[in-house]
């Protein structure tokens, strides 16, 4: 699943890089407690990026829920500021099959270079690339099956360039809340009358169960 929490109105989330650790340290002692492998992730200025696989259909939405309400409240406790942190619920869309899977690797990371921060994701500090590219040190990652398959030099290469349309589409996706699948899946989820696509009718799919069920069996 890819998760996207902005803050509220956009607004900076973290100020300085005492505050990344510690929401850091929080994500890594709720994902263990929720049981949500991460896979990847992206802490931006205002906007932070997961990419994490669930053992429960619960899990993302009380790992979310407790890790927004934990780092508001150091946040605001630090910064002698009141009021909400973020903006509403998080954003998500589930991912299935291998092409969409490393995809969104590579769509998590390179979110500093698309912004003009750094040159290479390689560059950046406050994201999962170096310790993937490394493939250890770094306790908070588990790494998905897809990318474990990779060498070091494969996975080296999928940031050799950025895929404008499936950030395109990765954005629609998680803006709009429906599922990246393989053909398999799609099929199936068609056949529910889940939406698929932007503008396809159909329920609006969601983190919750029926969709984590389907994409088990």
């Amino acid at each position: 699943m890819h998760i996207v929490q902005r803050g509220n109105n956009r607004i900076e989330c973290f100020r300085a890089d005492a505050d990344r650790l510690v929401y850091l340290s929080i994500l890594r002692e709720l994902s263990a407690l929720t049981h949500c492998a991460i896979h990847a992730y992206c802490l931006m200025t205002n906007h932070v990026h997961l990419l994490l696989t669930p053992e429960s259909d619960a899990g993302p939405s009380l790992l979310m829920r407790d890790l927004a309400r934990c780092y508001a409240s150091y946040f605001n406790r630090r910064y002698e500021r009141t009021g909400t942190l973020w903006e509403g619920r998080f954003r998500s869309c589930l991912v299935e099959s291998a092409p969409y899977v490393l995809a969104c690797y590579r769509y998590v990371e390179m979110n500093p270079v698309r912004a003009g921060m750094v040159s290479s994701p390689a560059a950046y500090e406050w994201s999962s690339h170096r310790a993937n590219l490394a493939g250890s040190g770094n306790a908070l990652l588990s790494g998905h099956p897809e990318y474990a398959a990779l060498t070091p030099s494969a996975y080296s290469g999928l940031f050799d360039a950025d895929d404008p349309q499936f950030v395109k589409t990765m954005r629609e996706a998680t803006g709009g809340g429906y599922p990246l699948v393989g053909d398999a899946v799609k099929a199936r989820l068609d056949l529910l009358g889940v939406r698929t696509e932007p503008g396809k009718p159909g329920p609006r799919p969601t983190a919750g169960a029926n969709l984590t069920r389907i994409l088990r069996t």
